[in-house]
């Protein structure tokens, strides 16, 4: 890479180089710059005082005390219980540490929790910030353009799959346990994803959570100038035949039934466009897939969106419109911050090369 015309280098920046050469620092901070998960921050904090078996029993006491909670209580379904639990999680994993460790957790979480929590409770309120009418019939026109009939997706798939009529007090089908899990993986894989990085190597772990906070805001900026029905509201209020919300379908004979009532009460009836559940869904599949370049199954991801897409529109509660939108966000965030993460890199590497020469230079005069 050319080093191209370049701001002067400031004298702290020369002191910087001279005592990282003085102490042998300067290769140390070129791999931190590069990606390396050996200089990542968690490398930074001292080893356990325990032996090593201890984060193993730590772990099983964790995910006892976890699946207790599911189910006696249900899944963790707001920020905050989230959060305690991938807590929870990190303690387990640093079990025999010094506390400093398990503090650092909050210091580096806090503020993508916080974005979190605000979108979570305004996403409720989105619609009446500025009062930005309900659209009801736009979703409907276009699904059926989409499809060339008369019948939207929704109506043929519960016809096929749940019957006619579809009633939400029917038996569910096999299938119907496995697509409601699929459902549910939206309110863990994002941040379970940050989890695992965030164990592993904290510059994914940035990346990615950039990445999933930034998903939620764009979603969350969208549901305030453009609050839309989904097809199960559109139903309720006569703009379509009858469409049952089936969220949830197939839980309820595993005792976790309630799940999803406990989370529609601080949500939004018209957030409905773009799908995050569809977009999020898509942003883990592309950004695993660009992570993992050398593995030919990679592209078997691709399963996860169209799995999670189908589950939408078969329930009641998206249309097919609704998941393209999604989809191009999360295309859309990714590039975006791809792009980002390359200039950014770039820069580095540019500063990397002109400062050691501008300061062997400075040695030579």
């Amino acid at each position: 890479m050319s080093v191209g015309v370049h701001r002067p280098v400031t004298q702290k920046e020369r002191l910087v180089v001279l005592q990282g050469e003085e102490h042998g620092q300067v290769g140390a901070g070129r791999a931190r710059d590069e990606g390396r998960a050996d200089a990542s921050p968690e490398r930074e904090h001292d080893g356990p005082v325990v032996p090593r078996w201890w984060r193993w029993a730590a772990l099983a006491l964790y995910a006892v005390a976890l699946t207790t909670w599911i189910v006696t209580i249900g899944l963790p379904k707001d920020q905050i219980s989230v959060f305690v639990w991938l807590w929870l999680a990190t303690f387990a994993w640093y079990a025999g540490y010094p506390w400093r460790q398990h503090v650092h957790f909050f210091r580096d979480w806090w503020p993508a929790f916080a974005l979190l929590v605000l979108y979570m409770y305004s996403r409720g309120l989105s619609d009446e910030l500025i009062g930005m009418p309900v659209h009801w019939t736009m979703p409907i026109d276009v699904d059926r353009w989409m499809t060339g009939g008369n019948e939207l997706p929704t109506e043929y798939l519960q016809t096929w799959l749940c019957g006619d009529p579809c009633l939400v007090s029917s038996e569910p089908r096999w299938y119907d346990l496995l697509l409601t899990t699929v459902y549910n993986t939206h309110f863990v894989v994002g941040l379970g994803l940050a989890l695992v990085l965030y164990l592993r190597n904290r510059l994914e772990w940035f990346s990615w959570l950039g990445r999933y906070v930034a998903m939620n805001l764009a979603g969350l900026v969208i549901y305030v100038f453009y609050p839309m029905a989904p097809p199960w509201l559109a139903s309720d209020e006569g703009y379509l035949g009858e469409i049952a919300r089936l969220t949830g379908r197939g839980w309820r004979d595993i005792g976790l039934g309630g799940f999803h009532s406990d989370l529609a009460r601080v949500g939004n009836p018209v957030a409905a466009m773009p799908s995050l559940h569809a977009g999020i869904a898509m942003l883990v599949t592309i950004y695993a897939i660009s992570r993992l370049s050398d593995r030919p199954w990679r592209w078997l991801l691709a399963v996860y969106p169209l799995a999670m897409g189908f589950a939408l529109v078969y329930y009641g509660e998206h249309y097919v419109i609704d998941l393209v939108a999604g989809w191009v966000l999360a295309v859309a965030v990714h590039v975006g911050f791809t792009w980002w993460e390359r200039r950014r890199a770039a820069r580095t590497a540019d500063a990397a090369a002109v400062v050691p020469a501008e300061v062997a230079a400075d040695r030579a005069s």
